[in-house]
């Protein structure tokens, strides 16, 4: 929902604190919803936007080319080669290059005005994104060690022999292959989700406070607005880290499933 969109209850007054409600929204023609058209916007503009950044490329680059460039070093030296190491890091960079840049979009939509509402907000658009990620490491792995040997990689610590086993290869086995994908939802729904009910909830509490006609509520309610300023200030911060921390976190588990030991 719209973040200055007031919340009313039935029969137009008072106030209804939002919850997980504010955003199931309806669709806009269809089963169409918002959320998907958004998800398709950011598609269109990403490749728009490295489309002109590149077309006319030259050795002194102009500020949209050096912007692009900017992006695609960090995503390609940062975060893909200190992670994946340098013989095999080439070979994923556009994957973690994409899913950066799409997250980091899709993320930004909650502070940009008349569309407010962040895709990952919305935990069935993140499960895909989790699922090729683990699609992609646990197949780097597999193409690295074999079947066999990927699975004794992933779920063996070098070095550690013995009746210990028992209890570390299903330890690990949870850990590397089950529970990363549901860490990589849980993280980034979460920080989308609390963080644009936060905005809604100062936006829309301080909007109630300010139409109740009472001059201390009013007060109330500016300091409300304040701090809903100050939220999306911090938001801007958490959104492009959340875009950094799945992007790094998949490198990550990339780089771990090629390396030679556990």
């Amino acid at each position: 929902m719209s973040i200055t969109q007031p919340v009313a209850a039935e029969g137009g007054s008072g106030f209804h604190p939002p919850g997980p409600g504010s955003f199931e929204l309806p669709p806009i023609f269809g089963d169409v919803t918002k959320p998907m058209v958004l998800l398709v916007l950011s598609a269109v503009l990403i490749f728009g936007f490295f489309y002109f950044a590149s077309r006319s490329a030259s050795l002194v680059p102009n500020r949209l080319q050096f912007a692009g460039e900017m992006v695609y070093g960090f995503v390609r030296n940062n975060v893909a080669r200190d992670n994946i190491g340098s013989e095999h890091y080439m070979k994923f960079v556009p994957y973690l290059f994409t899913l950066f840049t799409f997250i980091l979009v899709n993320n930004y939509y909650g502070l940009v005005p008349f569309l407010q509402f962040p895709s990952f907000s919305r935990i069935g658009f993140i499960v895909p994104l989790a699922l090729l990620t683990w699609l992609v490491y646990v197949g780097a792995g597999i193409w690295k060690h074999g079947p066999l040997g990927y699975l004794k990689h992933a779920t063996m610590p070098s070095g550690v022999k013995g009746p210990i086993l028992l209890l570390l290869v299903p330890l690990e086995f949870f850990s590397n292959i089950i529970i990363r994908p549901v860490t990589l939802t849980l993280r980034l729904f979460g920080n989308m989700f609390a963080g644009h009910l936060l905005l809604i909830l100062f936006a829309t509490g301080g909007w109630a406070l300010l139409s109740s006609g009472n001059l201390l509520y009013g007060a109330v309610g500016v300091l409300s607005f304040g701090l809903g300023i100050g939220v999306s200030f911090l938001e801007m911060l958490v959104m492009f880290l959340q875009a950094y921390v799945f992007t790094l976190l998949t490198s990550m588990y990339i780089g771990e499933a090629l390396a030679d030991e556990h």
